[in-house]
């Protein structure tokens, strides 16, 4: 007799196929579908309209010394690049935030996903023949901070602590290579840490894959928790008021550091982790953690040559608890990665999907307070990763290559990081009382 949970993996696994051949986007029909929302006797001008809307969800990258290849600041520089930024406008690739708008919880903490009514707008000014406007229509230059600063400095100001690795030189060329120093952090007492941040050097963004962090305790590396993970295209971590992820008192820093040599020399490399703390009399009730989640085969899979995989993942807790942000992981054959709840009575409930998944971008969806999954002891959570290791795949390096599990870039990963604060009983019961006295309408409150 089959459980539940084998049937549903089963009707999944049959459907894998068939899903992957959905998650190219089609440009020619997205822009179709955008172009009909904006009048076509309005016009659209790059001085009133679509400035505003790069300031706001593009120029902090795309600035001279930002990490964007071309500036996006003004007419000049936008007009060359009209037809290039539409299509990624519409396939969704800019702003870089892989994360579907039709597939479960909507309401993030950080989404700089742009509107359809943006995208429309955008549409319509390239189609339009992409025309300037009026130069007084332009609103005033943003200031933008150093590219060099942590960027969740923005919301909570300077960090508490900084962190930084020892010194490291990246050749010009090679194979990857690890750095693994430990320092100490300069947290005198135990604290609750509110952000994390972890931003190489302005020079060793490009060669900088991921940048892994865990405290050290006698149990060695690890022994004492995760402090945070970085890939490349991480923003940062925030943990949610009520809850705690630990600073140890006196505590060091293990780093795991994993550099991509890719033509240019870095010298003295530093990574550092930006941390900010919750007052010192601020206790969290709850303890959050940072965990790596590994799908089926996430320690050891093949994938042939021109060949597709689909892998999955059921994990399941002894206590209730709320899932704070999710964060899928692989390489360059990942193309999809999905997160499901599979509740004690059979029902499956779609959490989050990244269907047009990228190396060049990792991040972590932070969920809004009062739609953080909630999971009852009985339910469980399921991950699906979705491969292509064909031609199909335009990140693929080459598609004749067996493909295995491995640290190297050339290697493959299978897992999502989640950010879990772990509840009781009682705090899990008041959460959902909470949610469903929100969802009443007023006047059912007030009797």
């Amino acid at each position: 007799m089959h459980s539940t949970v084998d049937r549903i993996l089963a009707r999944a696994a049959m459907g894998a196929v068939a899903m992957l051949a959905t998650f190219a986007p089609s440009a020619e029909l997205d822009a179709q579908q955008f172009a009909a929302a904006i009048p076509a006797e309005r016009e659209v001008t790059f001085s009133n309209e679509v400035v505003r809307i790069l300031q706001q969800n593009c120029q902090v990258c795309h600035q001279q010394g930002g990490i964007g290849p071309m500036s996006l600041m003004t007419y000049q520089d936008v007009r060359r690049w009209a037809s290039r930024i539409k299509t990624q406008v519409v396939e969704r690739n800019m702003p870089p935030y892989q994360y579907d708008t039709d597939y479960g919880i909507q309401d993030l903490k950080y989404d700089p996903r742009l509107s359809e009514e943006d995208i429309a707008t955008i549409v319509a000014w390239v189609d339009g023949g992409a025309p300037e406007g009026n130069p007084s229509d332009l609103p005033p230059p943003v200031e933008w901070p150093d590219p060099a600063q942590f960027r969740l400095a923005e919301r909570f100001g300077p960090p508490d602590v900084v962190v930084r690795s020892t010194p490291y030189t990246v050749p010009e060329n090679g194979q990857d290579l690890w750095w693994q120093p430990v320092v100490e952090s300069g947290i005198s007492s135990q604290r609750c840490i509110r952000a994390i941040e972890t931003k190489p050097s302005v020079e060793g963004r490009q060669v900088t894959h991921h940048a892994n962090s865990s405290w050290r305790s006698d149990g060695g590396a690890g022994a004492g928790g995760q402090l945070s993970e970085y890939a490349l295209g991480k923003i940062g971590e925030i943990i949610p008021e009520g809850a705690c992820r630990t600073a140890p008192a006196d505590g060091r820093v293990a780093f795991d550091i994993h550099y991509w040599p890719n033509g240019k020399e870095v010298v003295d490399d530093q990574v550092e982790v930006g941390i900010w703390l919750y007052p010192e009399d601020y206790a969290g009730k709850y303890r959050q953690t940072l965990t790596l989640y590994f799908l089926n085969g996430g320690r050891g899979f093949d994938i042939a040559p021109h060949g597709t995989l689909m892998t999955q993942g059921v994990h399941q807790f002894n206590t209730p608890v709320r899932i704070d942000s999710w964060q899928p992981h692989g390489h360059t054959r990942l193309v999809a990665m999905s997160m499901q709840i599979i509740r004690a009575n059979g029902r499956l409930e779609n959490v989050s999907m990244v269907s047009n998944w990228s190396a060049l971008w990792h991040h972590s969806h932070i969920y809004a307070d009062d739609v953080a999954p909630l999971l009852a002891v009985g339910d469980k959570l399921l991950l699906t990763g979705w491969y292509d290791n064909t031609e199909n795949n335009k990140y693929n390096p080459d598609p004749d290559q067996w493909v295995g599990i491995g640290d190297r870039t050339a290697d493959e990963m299978s897992h999502a990081w989640i950010a879990v604060t772990h509840l009781d009983e009682e705090g899990y019961q008041e959460l959902v009382q909470q949610r469903q006295a929100a969802r009443r309408p007023a006047a059912d409150q007030q009797q």
